[in-house]
This record gives structure tokens, sequence and C-alpha cells, in this order.
């Protein structure tokens, strides 16, 4: 299964509906109401509909990917709906959180933010051995309190940061 299937499987099956209903509402209407030329008829019956039903399948990606990733996301699918100019959609997807990943311990859902699981304790992500925040495995240096991050038994390109699980 491609990325695409996966990430379309995530807007609800309502809005998939609601997107049918208003496309072929608006298509119907602008189909049987419109004085204008048959051409202009049938391309604007086509395409004014299925900009209105992207915009609502926007939507529910938005309610969906935001509940996947344990965001508030009513308050971002009521932002998306109210805002104008698809200016909230906008907004979701440059604020949107990291997904959260298993422990491999335990397989509790761990936020991306939390360096350890709540549940059992077990390192999910790389941190800093003086202050303990999240690093990254490429840093040499701790960018929250510039410790070095090469421990002295590892080697200078072994790859392995502070804590981090062999893996």
């Amino acid at each position: 299964m491609n990325r695409l299937n996966q990430e379309l499987k995530i807007i609800p099956l309502a809005a998939w509906i609601v997107a049918l209903l208003i496309y072929g509402g608006i298509a119907f209407l602008l189909l049987q109401l419109s004085p204008w030329p048959t051409l202009l008829r049938v391309l604007f019956s086509v395409g004014l509909p299925l900009i209105a039903a992207v915009y609502v399948l926007l939507i529910g990606y938005v309610y969906g990917d935001a509940r996947r990733r344990g965001m508030r996301y009513v308050l971002w699918t009521l932002l998306a709906i109210f805002i104008p100019n698809a200016i909230g959609i906008i907004l979701y997807f440059i604020l949107r959180e990291p997904l959260p990943q298993s422990c491999s311990k335990c397989g509790a859902v761990v936020p991306a933010r939390f360096p350890h699981c709540p549940a059992c304790g077990t390192a999910v992500a790389q941190t800093c051995p003086e202050c303990r925040r999240l690093v990254e495995l490429e840093w040499l240096h701790c960018a929250h309190c510039g410790a070095s991050l090469r421990s002295p038994e590892t080697p200078a390109g072994s790859g392995r940061v502070g804590n981090a699980p062999l893996g």
C-alpha cells in the first residue's frame, strides 16, 4: 500500500459522504440552473463542486490526523472550518505535532516530545547525558547545554549518542 492510500484512510467516512453530497448537489444545481452556454456549464459544474469537495476532505483529514497525533482534534477542526481561505488548514499543517511512537518494550504510545516511555521508563529517543533533553543523532554537542554527546568509550564514528538505545 502506498503512502497516499494510507493518508486517505485517515479521512473519516462521514467526510467522504459529505464531500460526495456536496459535489453532487452543487454539480446538479449548476447544470440545471445556470444560463451559461453548455461548455461553460459543464466546466463549472465539474470544477466548482470539486473544489468544495476537496475542501471538505481537507477538513476531514485535519480531524483524523489531529486525532491520530493526540492533538486537540475538535479545536483544529473548528479552526479549519471557520478561519477563511483555508488559512486554518494551512496553520494546522505548519503547527501539527510529530506522530507519536510506540515503546519497543511495553508497546505504550509515547508522544514524540517525550524521550522516555511514561509507562515503563524505557528510552525511546536520544537524550543529552548532562541535561537529559532531546538531541538528534547527528549532533556532536547538545544544543541546550553544550555538553559533548560522544561518551569517552564511544568512538567518534559510532553514531551512539548519550543514553540512546542500540539499534
